[in-house]
């Protein structure tokens, strides 16, 4: 097999594609055959040695991948060679094999093409259990959306609108808007040139919005925050745009709002039954076609230096994807 190998976590220019050993899955593991593989941020992240996750030395970095199985290790009755999947694990989607537990993995119904698959439950996921579990979104409440263009934002909008919200779609530039707003969004915020505050005034008749999810953090954080609506529920996801903002304590306290934090890697973990009602209910809606990834580009997986070039350099609209031929 061959997969990107990262043995000195500097970043992504150190990262190697080699020919290496086929692995054999342990008990309660499978290995797939990788179809196709997506970039997240958290994949740049953890070839910096700044993730959460600091696995040992060398791995294979790519947390979202699918594919079929074509091995099964000892214990695993679930699942069988042959069969269609999608993996969530910290690591090993950037190769053509991966190894993964079983409890990572996600049995693909009729129709769901690999790509799309590759693209899904990382990023649909995080926004489902941030809008629809921790932000307890209601239909008719408005939801804005940071970084809408993005992989998170571009599944957060569409959630957003499945539930009945209103959604305010907040992105960089013109062309990134124009996107949002054919992804359904009710109204848009170019916030690299437009007055957050005053915008957001202008688009919620003074009320400012009921939600707010929030990938990017950063100088946006604190003039959102002052203009949330009265029990606001502002997500904290993660911070793209590369600071970790800090806010008055006196703001949520004045608007009675929350800040809510989002983890969905450890939800995964410590609450899988609702994790896994949470993936049946956005299948039955991608089934439906009321979510549906937006893939910008598809890439061959030997090229996998451009992909982490376009993710770094802002340039991504949804989601690019490694495929293997």
């Amino acid at each position: 097999m061959h997969a990107w190998i990262c043995d000195n976590p500097i970043g992504v220019e150190a990262l190697q594609w080699k020919e290496v050993p086929t692995p054999e899955p342990g008990p309660n593991e499978v290995r797939v055959a990788v179809r196709a593989a997506s970039l997240n941020f958290p994949d740049i992240l953890i070839v910096q040695a700044k993730y959460q996750v600091k696995p040992p030395l060398p791995f294979v970095p790519g947390s979202e991948y699918a594919g079929v199985i074509d091995a099964v290790g000892e214990g695993v009755t679930q699942f069988k060679p042959g069969d269609r999947v999608a993996a969530l694990g910290s690591t090993g989607g950037f190769g053509t094999h991966a190894i993964v537990g079983t409890d990572r993995l996600m049995p693909l119904p009729p129709g769901f093409e690999f790509e799309h698959a590759a693209a899904f439950a990382f990023t649909y996921g995080t926004s489902y259990h941030a809008l629809i579990d921790r932000g307890q979104l209601k239909a008719g409440e408005t939801v804005l959306v940071l970084g809408a263009a993005g992989g998170v934002g571009t599944a957060a909008l569409q959630i957003a609108k499945a539930a009945g919200a209103r959604v305010i779609a907040g992105a960089s530039t013109d062309e990134k808007c124009a996107l949002c707003k054919d992804l359904g969004a009710d109204a848009t915020l170019n916030y690299s040139r437009e007055n957050v505050r005053d915008a957001l005034k202008a688009l919620t008749d003074g009320k400012g919005p009921d939600v707010v999810y929030d990938p990017v953090g950063g100088d946006l954080a604190e003039p959102v925050f002052r203009s949330i609506a009265w029990r606001g529920r502002y997500l904290v996801i993660g911070f793209a745009g590369g600071g970790i903002p800090a806010l008055p304590f006196n703001l949520p306290l004045l608007k009675g709002a929350s800040v809510v934090g989002v983890f969905w890697g450890d939800y995964v973990r410590r609450e899988p039954r609702a994790n896994l009602a949470a993936m049946n209910q956005l299948a039955t809606w991608y089934a439906q076609g009321k979510v549906r990834p937006v893939i910008d580009e598809r890439l061959p997986m030997s090229e996998l230096h451009r992909a982490y070039a376009r993710m770094t350099g802002r340039e991504v609209k949804g989601k690019v994807v490694l495929v293997n031929a």
